[in-house]
């Protein structure tokens, strides 16, 4: 088991904090969402989990250790793994050559998403954004992380795809931490931690059944 967390996580961009003395905590293996409309946090919490934003003040604790100071290339070698929004793949390589730099065989990643095999020879940056994610998607899920931190894992999949999206992440022996607008419908009759932003600040803590529809 694992657990990552913020302690009175603060961030600042320039004079503006975009978050203000959040504290969350994502237990593992198993699914946390952060939730919130843009400008509300959620962004900036998941990269300050992953090192990739400085604290002004609080903690990140992981597994009871405070890495606030281990830099986000250290996090990564001790097994957590970020899927951010955008340039989350190598635009100037083929989807193969992507898919190589986690393993030599693609065979893994293609079962996950079939959808990519016929788009194998293709630059990544020639892709939609939902092939794009599937791509992305499919070297985090063969990274054998032990944390995993991804924002909007299923921006411009069709329903269909989300929906096995969200089973795959479901399914890591890993705690994995994911950042949406809206609580996905894949998820709102699971077991699922979430946690409401709102203009840098938790609003909401609780199961996604306890969630207002």
């Amino acid at each position: 088991m694992t657990t990552v967390s913020l302690r009175h996580a603060r961030v600042r961009y320039g004079p503006l904090e975009a978050l203000h003395g959040v504290t969350l905590a994502a237990p593992g293996p198993g699914l946390t969402v952060l939730l919130g409309r843009n400008g509300s946090g959620r962004t900036t919490a998941l990269r300050a989990l992953a090192g990739t934003v400085p604290l002004s003040g609080g903690a990140v604790v992981w597994d009871g250790a405070d890495v606030t100071r281990v830099p986000a290339y250290a996090r990564a070698r001790r097994g957590m793994c970020l899927v951010p929004e955008r340039q989350a793949v190598f635009g100037s390589l083929t989807v193969r050559e992507n898919l190589e730099l986690s393993a030599p065989d693609p065979e893994a990643a293609l079962e996950a998403y079939p959808q990519l095999r016929p788009l194998l020879e293709r630059r990544a940056g020639t892709l939609s954004g939902g092939e794009q994610r599937m791509l992305a998607l499919s070297r985090a899920l063969r990274a054998r992380a032990r944390v995993v931190l991804v924002d909007e894992p299923a921006q411009g999949m069709s329903p269909a795809v989300a929906a096995r999206t969200y089973e795959l992440l479901g399914g890591l022996d890993a705690c994995v931490v994911v950042a949406e607008q809206r609580l996905p419908p894949a998820l709102r009759d699971r077991t699922v931690l979430v946690y409401e932003l709102r203009r840098g600040a938790v609003v909401f803590a609780g199961e996604a059944s306890e969630l207002p529809r």
